[in-house]
């Protein structure tokens, strides 16, 4: 049976058919715990105090350099990282931000939003020894090492003791790495996922991950630290790393924090195996094989064919589509002075998922602002700094409650800050439709779907063109490319999360939906895309 990218994610669709037909009762009994508990590792506990990012949600979301990368003589920034640096990164990425009493029991919520709130994707921080000298505290001292961490208890588990960022810095050949006192890596356990949703997993660990690591950046830029997303990295290298099998959990993403620390680029090629025993996820652990084909399929195997994938890869616009000739609306953003100045540190703390609007509808205004502040781009290493603000996937909306604003579906193109008309009218009853027939999709004011062109238009040039040009993300970057729009989609997803948050009256979720439906609904604008995820905004009730 054909494996990679494409056939995965047409295996994976859901139609009103295979809901229908394919749905199966969940088995509370072996239900996944949401936490991976390591049973005999040192736990070094994090700091007590944990510092909160005072910067406005709005200001730190809003990336002002390109593809997330200071100047090198740039000293504003980067101070000294420390404990209480990693405290803060780790607590409102993926700690436990609020507990919420349900009937005759309480639920724990985390900083980020995860889909059935599984909370499959886990955190490491990879480190040299960071000596808190800017506080001159030695509480604020972390030695060098690999680490886990975990949010019940807001800890790091230590893995290896020493200094292994060279064997992240090989891995991925990537100079951000390679400078950075501080790395994370996300990973997925596919289980605690798949107990819910089954093969769809592999999907869900790059949204998941997205809006976790949009978060992760957020707090870094807010406190005044370089950060970028590597999508591209050797990936059983970093697995053996963090003593993991890919079989059951996965890296998925390098996050390096910070600069000025090049002396560990040489790297340990024959790393020790560790094999940490953690407790049982739950009574009866299983596998879905099609998720571990589909991460299979996009390994890369060493540091040099990172590189090679990072900066071989075609210049132009990947999986997206270009411009149209309809009508056009300019944003209305307002300005800083006068835009919401909630600290991003509350708007973590207030970020839930909606579960139910009202049909008053929100201003434009505030809709202007949020996608301005929040669809610039997200700095990642795929990126390079002449590419439009996003650049694997376009940005649809469904508008059925916006003053100002005629109802109906548009492109949005955020390099020129406009709306593109495409279909004037409303479409309630379709937004839910489309949104797996959830009544979310019908009542929110605004549903935005981000899609992208897999296999690409093999376009004909001039007659004396030596090649047509891909414009697929997999016929451009490989099966690897598959990742990277979905996680350009969910990191978006998630900056619009905050910026959403920011704001008193607004609230917002992520649905699933009708794959081909709803390329057909935007379609002819949108022919030959895909939709990677759906983000709405409204009122909530």
């Amino acid at each position: 049976m054909e494996t990679g990218a494409r056939a995965y994610h047409d295996r994976t669709k859901h139609s009103p058919k295979s809901v229908r037909e394919g749905g199966h009762g969940l088995d509370f009994d072996n239900k996944p715990t949401p936490y991976k508990a390591y049973t005999d590792l040192l736990a070094v506990p994090l700091a007590e105090r944990i510092r909160p990012p005072q910067q406005p949600a709005l200001s730190a979301i809003t990336e002002s350099t390109p593809n997330g990368r200071l100047p090198a003589d740039d000293a504003t920034r980067d101070g000294r990282l420390d404990r209480e640096t990693v405290t803060a990164l780790c607590y409102y990425a993926a700690g436990i931000t609020k507990e919420i009493d349900l009937r005759d029991r309480s639920k724990l919520f985390r900083a980020a939003a995860t889909t059935g709130a599984l909370y499959h994707v886990d955190l490491y921080v990879v480190c040299g020894d960071l000596d808190g000298s800017a506080t001159g505290e030695a509480a604020s001292d972390l030695a060098a090492g690999v680490y886990h961490f975990d949010p019940r208890t807001l800890s790091l588990d230590v893995l290896r003791e020493g200094d292994y960022r060279g064997t992240l810095a090989a891995a991925s050949e990537y100079d951000a790495v390679a400078d950075a006192p501080v790395s994370f890596v996300a990973t997925s356990t596919w289980w605690r996922n798949a107990w819910k949703y089954g093969d769809r997993t592999f999907r869900h660990a790059f949204w998941d991950s997205g809006t976790t690591l949009a978060n992760l950046l957020a707090v870094a830029h807010a406190l005044d630290y370089r950060a970028e997303v590597v999508t591209g990295f050797a990936d059983r290298p970093v697995a053996d790393l963090l003593g993991v099998d890919p079989g059951r959990e996965a890296p998925l993403e390098i996050v390096p924090i910070g600069s000025g620390d090049a002396a560990h680029a040489s790297a340990d090629l024959d790393l020790e195996p560790i094999d940490p025993k953690t407790e049982p996820l739950s009574p009866n652990e299983k596998r879905f094989p099609l998720i571990h084909e589909a991460w299979s399929a996009g390994t890369i195997e060493d540091g040099a064919d990172a590189d090679s994938w990072r900066t071989d890869g075609p210049a132009g616009p990947i999986g997206t589509r270009n411009s149209g000739d309809g009508d056009r609306i300019a944003l209305e953003p307002v300005d800083n002075e006068t835009a919401s100045s909630r600290p991003l540190h509350e708007t973590i703390g207030r970020r839930g998922s909606c579960r139910e609007y009202d049909r008053d509808p929100i201003s434009f205004r505030k809709l202007s602002t949020v996608l301005d502040r929040a669809v610039r781009g997200v700095p990642m290493d795929a990126r390079r700094e002449e590419d439009p603000p996003l650049s694997f996937v376009d940005p649809y909306l469904l508008v059925n409650g916006v003053e100002g604003l005629e109802s109906g579906s548009y492109r949005y193109h955020p390099a020129a800050g406009e709306l593109e008309r495409l279909r004037a009218g409303e479409f309630r009853r379709e937004a839910s439709h489309l949104a797996l027939d959830q009544r979310l999709g019908g009542d929110a004011a605004v549903c935005i779907y981000f899609m992208t062109d897999l296999e690409g238009r093999a376009e004909q040039r001039s007659a004396d063109s030596r090649a047509a040009k891909p414009r697929g993300v997999v016929d451009a970057l490989g099966e690897r490319g598959y990742r990277v729009a979905q996680l350009e989609a969910a990191l978006t997803a998630g900056r619009l999360y905050l910026a959403t948050y920011a704001h008193r009256t607004l609230g917002g979720t992520g649905l699933t939906f009708y794959d081909d439906l709803v390329s057909d609904f935007f379609a002819p604008r949108a022919a030959g895309q895909t939709p990677m995820f759906l983000y709405t905004i409204g009122r909530p009730a």
